[in-house]
């Protein structure tokens, strides 16, 4: 009967025909475990104790007390789990009642964790960041996000919960990508795995954020910051000759020149859409979408920036970018190509066309134009926060007449004359 065991002595004469029964409160040893052969509850103490039922089942089980109710906990299966391995979950559990917690309650909330977890990783979670930011990229763009991290985070990290990852392990990461020389390309990935722990945690993706104290320049070794490569302005004559009479591609001359009279990035002036100038107005509005900071850029027109465009019509007109690729018009310009006109024009790696912006701001500087209508014009960001939040002036009429003078001072460097302002008064 449950509850006891058969004595497996003989019975003496004088002993009852009923059978003797004795309690199983005993504790288990593994020898006693192996040659079970009844079912019954069979105690180790404490609440422990193993089920084995008349189909053939051993289970392990725990009674406890919790909130006045008495309870049931399941350790496991015998032989899977040993008496050794029993013992030690229902130790686990016991501590947890000590701290006044339900081993049951605690094990499902466990379960409800690895749940979320397993659908948590850190590729599937930076997938959806991904997804949900690539609208403020540019396609080019996200893609080369996604290949970062695919390239140098998913391997090792991807397939791990997001609430695992220590660290010392995206640490680890970073510092391999440095290692190939790829130094600014580990700052650009260590960027974008911040992003997506912040994401996560403003998602309730994980709980916190592991990764707040990961700052590049305590991963790195410090290194010398190397600039583009930018023109000097005593090589503009030469430079702008050879721009006059290039052979090459008119849509990357035309573009080129773009870049020059406008001070923009090669990317805004390779993605340009007719549709973002107003030439009576002779002003190119880009989107935010397509601005660096998120932020729409108002750039004034130079007659002879207007020409440019004007050259650019008898092109591209019916098309919707002003400087389609001539191989393939539905796709702008590809990224090498101002620098690969720049090679063959004699500047291969002491000029590149991003460079043209230090060259417009060092000239502009020089010849006492207001510092703050530079930067404007360049669409940098105001780098003090207190000063950002008041000083919001496009100066729109002082940039109209910052960037004629530019156009100007151009024109005039052909023939090696030097358009000069006078300086400010200190």
């Amino acid at each position: 009967m449950q509850g006891f065991r058969k004595l497996d002595a003989e019975c003496t004469p004088k002993c009852t025909p009923k059978l003797q029964r004795m309690p199983l409160a005993m504790k288990l040893t593994d020898a006693k475990l192996r040659n079970l052969t009844e079912p019954g509850k069979y105690f180790d103490g404490a609440g422990l104790h193993l089920d084995a039922t008349k189909a053939g089942g051993r289970y392990w089980r725990m009674k406890y007390r919790f909130g006045g109710k008495e309870k049931l906990l399941a350790l496991g299966v015998y032989p899977v789990v040993g008496l050794k391995e029993a013992r030690d979950r229902a130790s686990e559990a016991r501590k947890l009642l000590q701290g006044g917690a339900d081993p049951s309650e605690q094990r499902k909330a466990d379960k409800a964790q690895a749940a979320h977890e397993s659908v948590n990783t850190f590729e599937a979670v930076a997938r959806d960041w991904h997804q949900h930011q690539a609208s403020r990229w540019e396609p080019a763009t996200a893609g080369r996000i996604l290949a970062s991290l695919a390239a140098d985070i998913f391997p090792d990290l991807g397939s791990r919960p997001m609430a695992s990852i220590k660290p010392g392990e995206v640490r680890t990461a970073i510092v391999k990508i440095e290692a190939r020389g790829a130094a600014d390309q580990a700052g650009r990935v260590l960027q974008r795995v911040k992003a997506v722990y912040r994401w996560a945690v403003i998602h309730e993706r994980i709980a916190s954020n592991p990764m707040l104290d990961l700052v590049l320049s305590e991963i790195l070794k410090p290194r010398e910051v190397q600039h583009r490569a930018a023109m000097a302005d005593e090589q503009l004559p030469e430079f702008l000759s050879k721009l006059d009479t290039y052979s090459g591609d008119p849509h990357t001359m035309h573009a080129l020149r773009m870049v020059i009279l406008t001070a923009t990035r090669p990317g805004e002036v390779r993605g340009a859409r007719w549709t973002e100038f107003d030439f009576d107005a002779a002003l190119w509005v880009i989107p935010a979408e397509r601005m660096k900071m998120r932020v729409e850029h108002r750039i004034p027109l130079s007659r002879q920036a207007l020409e440019v465009l004007r050259s650019m019509q008898a092109l591209s007109s019916e098309r919707e970018l002003v400087f389609p690729s001539p191989v393939y018009p539905s796709k702008p310009l590809s990224e090498n190509t101002f620098n690969s006109a720049l090679a063959r024009m004699g500047h291969k790696n002491t000029a590149t066309a991003h460079g043209f912006r230090a060259l417009f701001s060092t000239v502009a500087n020089e010849c006492g134009w207001n510092p703050d209508v530079i930067e404007r014009q360049l669409a940098h960001k105001e780098q003090n926060e207190i000063r950002a939040a008041y000083h919001r002036s496009t100066y729109i009429k002082d940039r109209e007449k910052l960037m004629q003078w530019w156009a100007d001072y151009l024109d005039d460097r052909k023939t090696g004359k030097v358009l000069k302002m006078p300086k400010r008064a200190a």
